[in-house]
């Protein structure tokens, strides 16, 4: 007997309809194979869904979409669900669907010519940077869900990473996108092109709204050289200002070179090696601060090496740098990698953290680090800052560990107090309270403060224009 006979609730034949569209392995109903999609990875928020579609075509969504805006079904767009913010999980409401791209994974191009790769929705970053490699191409965007993370929530975030010191963020290394609107509507936008000054770039809309203005299915990738030379070091600085005076040491004599320039503190230094297996501190002594610099080259003979070496002792000489490791080999540069990678788990197995991803113009990050640690320590006594991050770009994960003793639940009582506090420092300093997570679920109620006015306005008008209904995954960004 179908479902919806069984239990015709408000919405008759919607599943029987939902399931002619998607075939038989294209939609979960039961509760245990509804569980994965429900929650989100930091197990901040729990939602509701009568369904879970899984589309294996852009004609399948654009069908699904149609049908559910017919309806008035909310739809949650869902990649890899790897948000920091909960930007890809359900409310506690009924009468939603999440829509899952995890099996929309096909590479449907790659122009070496071009330098392009034309890739669906849901394929999984760390595939897509397998396959520019297999063809001796670069796809750079790299972050710690690379593994789990997919190309469409990845560009409906704008997602940061590693790697924008150089490469940009995820805006900036796409051309096109195919779309489907809250309506069912398609934009065909899988455009290759690096000029097209014809009216509005659509296209652009989408990366960053968290799919509540419609769902990518599709994009058309920025491909780059592949390098043939590398050199990382990690680095024991005596400060933050050390930290960014190397920055700008290695800015100078060579800014095409510096892939990487990543900070992190003492304090998050200590979580990783007690809590992550397999990893050790190759250099002699503790420090309060460090610094993982990696340099890369399109070309042999680059000369990274005797550049990294060169800077390094003039940074010595000026007391920019207390000791240094260089990788020798590539897994060397993986393990070098794994200290800076692994702090996000390491916090997880560590307690109950509050995690500010927040960015100030590059100049400012010193003194944001310092005030924000003595404002969070006043704050709440015994807690302790664990701030890392992208120092090449401005953008600092600036976390807060629960202090020994103290129950999680008290702790994460506090979230708002932690993230007001930074912000208020951040604000001062003209900064941003979301770098590259975006706003999800979390940050909504900053919007009004930080956006508001014009700005906010504009927004909203976007949004009742496209989805007019606000089916389209509500209760993020947008307050």
């Amino acid at each position: 007997m179908p479902d919806d006979l069984r239990s015709p609730g408000p919405h008759p034949g919607l599943l029987d309809a939902l399931r002619q569209i998607l075939g038989p392995h294209g939609l979960l109903t039961e509760a245990s194979d509804l569980e994965p999609y429900l929650a989100d990875w930091r197990a901040l928020y729990r939602g509701e869904a009568m369904a879970v579609l899984r589309p294996a075509s852009t004609e399948e969504v654009s069908a699904c979409v149609k049908l559910c805006a017919e309806r008035g079904i909310t739809i949650i767009p869902q990649g890899g669900n790897t948000s920091m913010v909960g930007g890809a999980t359900p409310e506690a409401k009924p009468n939603q669907v999440i829509l899952s791209l995890a099996r929309m994974n096909r590479v449907l191009d790659v122009d070496t010519a071009d330098m392009t790769m034309t890739v669906e929705a849901g394929l999984v970053l760390a595939r897509a940077q397998q396959v520019a490699a297999e063809h001796g191409a670069l796809f750079p965007l790299s972050l710690g869900a690379e593994g789990t993370a997919m190309i469409g929530g990845l560009l409906s975030t704008n997602a940061g990473g590693n790697t924008t010191v150089r490469y940009g963020n995820a805006r900036e290394l796409m051309l096109g996108l195919e779309v489907v609107l809250p309506d069912g509507g398609v934009i065909h936008g899988l455009r290759r092109l690096r000029k097209d000054n014809t009216g509005y770039a659509l296209r652009h809309l989408f990366v960053g709204a968290e799919g509540t203005l419609g769902i990518i299915t599709a994009a058309v990738l920025r491909l780059f050289p592949a390098a043939k030379e590398t050199a990382t070091a990690l680095c024991a600085v005596p400060s933050e200002d050390a930290a960014l005076a190397l920055f700008r040491r290695f800015r100078a004599a060579d800014e095409g070179a510096v892939r990487a320039f990543e900070y992190m503190s003492g304090i998050g230094m200590g979580l990783v090696l007690n809590h992550i297996e397999g990893t050790s501190l190759p250099i002699g002594q503790d420090a309060q601060h460090f610094v993982l610099v990696d340099l890369s080259a399109s070309r042999e003979g680059a000369g990274l090496r005797g550049l990294l070496e060169s800077v390094l002792e003039a940074a010595m000489e000026a007391g920019e740098v207390e000791d240094a490791a260089l990788a020798e080999s590539e897994a060397q540069r993986a393990a070098l990698w794994k200290l800076r990678e692994e702090h996000p788990e390491a916090q997880k197995r560590a307690g109950a953290s509050v995690k500010s991803d927040v960015s100030v113009p590059v100049s400012a990050v010193p003194e944001m680090i310092r005030r924000s640690s003595a404002a969070l320590r006043e704050l709440i006594p015994g807690s302790r800052p664990v701030p890392f991050g992208h120092m090449g770009d401005g953008n600092i994960h600036m976390n807060l560990e629960q202090p020994e003793g103290m129950a999680a639940e008290d702790f994460l009582a506090r979230a708002h107090d932690i993230m007001d506090c930074v912000n208020a420092i951040v604000r001062e300093l003209g900064g941003s309270f979301s770098a590259e997570h975006g706003v999800g679920r979390l940050k909504t109620d900053m919007m009004e403060e930080w956006r508001g006015g014009a700005e906010l306005s504009a927004m909203r008008a976007i949004k009742a224009a496209l989805d007019p209904r606000g089916i389209m995954n509500p209760g993020k960004v947008l307050p």
